[in-house]
């Protein structure tokens, strides 16, 4: 069977319908229609129903995800001021300065929430050219600062910035804008998929040079799948997933040190690996062998004693699931299995009423935050390489807070635009 044959088979767009649909509340009495109203009413006892203001659902996930990764922060830097490496810092300093990187993200979120959707879009490509021009700047010698023999932060006095964090929501709001404009053309290859297929090479490129692979991974994720749902023909969008997957491929083979790590991945436990490059793993591992059902209990992590490097950034989850057991990792799955859903279901509600730029950066935000999400856990659990991904709105990191909660609060200006045009106002 030739490729033509099976493109004319299977149905690319309905797959990628029922793909966004497990993520998108279906009405169950009309057999999948569009998403129900019902959604967002508030039916109080003796009261009429009324429309909601906005997603508070959505707003109690983000705010318990942010409470519990703070308490998780402190239970696993307190110790590290017992390594030599952070023999001047207090017990409290990593709690003290997430709690600022909060208040500072909260406070960006209360303001981008403001912004019309329409600004935004007007606003996307110059904002992903700023975000391109940031990796350059990072790059430099006196303006980048290195840390762990990566070139990923500009000191702002206080704070350092990752540039990299707003490449990510640059590239949400660039995609979907980008495939709103060229929604008549995108049969077209040439037309449609070779400038955003040049926009993600210049950002991979840059990426890889601090390096971090990581973040070009979530970018790329990003990018693909607002092509995907933004209709992209299928056979175009499998060449580009095989490229793609293809360069993924070369970038490894080419590097010894990311050779290494991939083989230590498939064996954690052989002595070469264990003591080397497999380190974190296993004692991730260890960690979540020693939590077993109910966890040791709240503060009680021996690996975080300076067994388990960067606990309360990539490997915060193997302290949670030491000290909270599966219930707590569960409930923290669960939860961002929750939040994907409901970004997606918002952006599905925006398409359904024409807004298509807006649908398409949502889907976009829950693509970034599913799928780094499930990179960082399956890291921590053992599934997958390491890699240098963090987990959203919980591990400690200040510019990837605020980049998290001022995407989010783009996604609640979408929703709450989408609740005034339903009560027949305008957006």
């Amino acid at each position: 069977m030739n490729t033509s044959t099976l493109a004319a088979r299977f149905d690319w767009r309905a797959w990628g319908r029922r793909i966004a649909g497990l993520f998108t509340r279906r009405d169950r009495k009309d057999g999948g229609g569009p998403v129900p109203v019902r959604d967002w009413i508030s039916v109080g006892s003796g009261q009429p129903p009324r429309l909601m203001a906005f997603d508070q659902a959505l707003v109690w996930v983000v705010v318990g995800l942010l409470a519990l990764g703070l308490v998780m922060v402190y239970s696993a830097s307190v110790a590290l001021p017992d390594s030599p490496k952070f023999a001047r810092y207090a017990h409290t300093h990593f709690l003290a300065r997430h709690a600022l990187q909060i208040g500072l993200a909260v406070l960006a979120a209360l303001v981008v929430v403001q912004v019309p959707v329409a600004t935004w879009e007007k606003a996307a490509p110059w904002l992903f050219a700023a975000a391109l021009v940031m990796l350059v700047l990072v790059l430099l010698p006196f303006v980048g600062k290195v840390v762990n023999n990566s070139r990923r932060w500009i000191p702002l006095g206080f704070i350092n910035f990752q540039p990299s964090e707003l490449a990510k929501v640059a590239m949400c709001l660039y995609a979907a804008s980008y495939m709103t404009r060229k929604m008549d053309v995108k049969e077209d290859f040439m037309r449609a998929v070779w400038p955003m297929a040049v926009a993600l090479g210049i950002t991979g490129v840059l990426l890889l040079r601090e390096p971090d692979m990581g973040a070009f991974m979530v970018i790329a994720l990003i990018s693909m799948g607002v092509l995907f749902l933004g209709g992209v023909n299928g056979r175009m969008f499998l060449a580009s997933g095989a490229v793609l997957v293809l360069s993924f491929v070369a970038v490894i083979a080419s590097s010894p040190e990311k050779r290494s790590r991939i083989f230590a991945y498939l064996e954690p436990w052989e002595p070469e690996y264990a003591l080397g490059k497999a380190y974190q793993l296993t004692h991730s591992l260890i960690a979540f062998g020693r939590g077993e059902f109910f966890g040791q209990g709240l503060g009680s992590s021996v690996e975080k004693l300076n067994w388990l490097p960067e606990a309360h950034t990539d490997f915060l989850l193997a302290v949670i699931g030491e000290e909270l057991g599966f219930i707590g990792v569960a409930c923290v799955i669960v939860a961002f299995f929750w939040l994907t859903r409901r970004i997606f279901h918002i952006g599905r509600q925006s398409i359904a009423m024409d807004r298509v730029f807006a649908g398409l950066y949502a889907q976009g935000v829950g693509i970034w935050f599913g799928g780094q999400a499930f990179v960082n856990m399956g890291v921590n659990l053992g599934v997958l390489p390491t890699k240098g991904l963090t987990l959203p709105l919980m591990s400690y990191g200040g510019s990837a807070i605020v980049m998290n909660l001022v995407a989010l609060a783009i996604v609640l200006r979408i929703d709450l635009e989408n609740r005034q045009l339903m009560r027949g106002g305008r957006a």
